[in-house]
């Protein structure tokens, strides 16, 4: 999934349907990071990072925790995160 296929669900009068674009957002941004900090570790990025490698792992730390409480809400409020 893109983000741009998250579209429908970020405008939908459902705040469950919102809270599902907002759980996809953030998971799209997260392995886009983790892949990228992963080629930065293999030395196969292509590019140096502006910022250092310390800064993007904490940024990847605390993504991963926000999906965590993500899915805790979800499964307390009963709402489906899958991409479908």
């Amino acid at each position: 999934m893109e983000l741009k296929e998250t579209v429908d669900f970020m405008n939908s009068k459902d705040y469950k349907e919102r809270f599902k674009a907002e759980y996809l957002q953030t998971k799209i941004r997260y392995e886009k990071l983790n892949n990228m900090l992963i080629k930065y570790e293999a030395g196969t990025l292509g590019f140096e990072p502006t910022c250092p490698k310390e800064i993007l792992e904490d940024q990847l730390y605390y993504m991963n925790e926000y999906l965590r409480t993500l899915r805790i809400r979800a499964e307390i409020e009963n709402i489906n995160l899958e991409e479908n």
